[in-house]
C-alpha cells in the first residue's frame, strides 16, 4: 500500500483534521447518541463488541459509504458516581487511500473526535495538502442524502 505518516498530537494540522472529520460523521454521531448509554456500558463491560459493530455500522449506513466507518474493537466506559458518562469507543475511518484510527468520545451532550493515527497513501511533503486529501475522502465517503443535510 503506500508509506505511513505518524500524526504528531502537536501538529498544527490535526486540529483541522479532527474538525473536519467530525463534521463528517455528525449525523452518525447523532444516531449513536440514541442508544441508551447503559447499553454501550454493558457492552464494553462485558466484551461484546460485535453488538458495538453492530450499532456503529447500521447508524452509518445511511450517511456514509458501505465499510468507510466502522467500530474497531475497543472502547473505554468513564462512569463514576455524581458524574457524566462518558463512552470512548475505538474507530476507524476508510476514504480511498485515507485511513484514520481515531477514539469517539459520546457524552450526554457532546462528542469528540481524537485522532491516533493516519495514513495516507503516497503522503504529499505538504501537510496542508494531506489535509485537504483527508477532507476529499471523507466527502467522498458521505451519501447524497448526507451531503444535502
Amino acid at each position: 500500500m503506500g508509506s505511513h505518516v505518524m500524526l504528531n498530537v502537536r501538529n498544527k494540522y490535526a486540529a483541522d483534521r479532527e474538525k473536519a472529520l467530525a463534521n463528517g460523521i455528525k449525523e452518525v454521531v447523532a444516531e449513536l447518541r440514541l442508544v441508551d448509554v447503559t447499553d454501550y456500558v454493558a457492552f464494553l463491560r462485558m466484551d461484546q463488541f460485535g453488538n458495538i459493530a453492530d450499532i456503529v455500522e447500521s447508524s452509518a449506513q445511511l450517511y456514509l459509504a458501505p465499510g468507510s466507518l466502522r467500530f474497531a474493537g475497543g472502547g473505554d466506559v468513564h462512569l463514576n458516581w455524581g458524574s457524566v458518562p462518558t463512552i470512548d469507543l475505538d474507530m476507524e475511518f476508510h476514504g480511498g487511500e485515507v485511513t484514520v484510527h481515531f477514539k469517539l468520545t459520546l457524552t450526554a451532550t457532546k462528542a469528540a473526535v481524537h485522532i491516533n493515527y493516519i495514513a495516507f497513501a503516497d503522503p504529499d511533503t505538504d501537510p496542508a495538502a494531506n489535509t485537504e486529501r483527508l477532507k476529499a475522502a471523507i466527502a467522498a465517503a458521505r451519501l447524497v442524502t448526507a451531503r444535502n443535510a
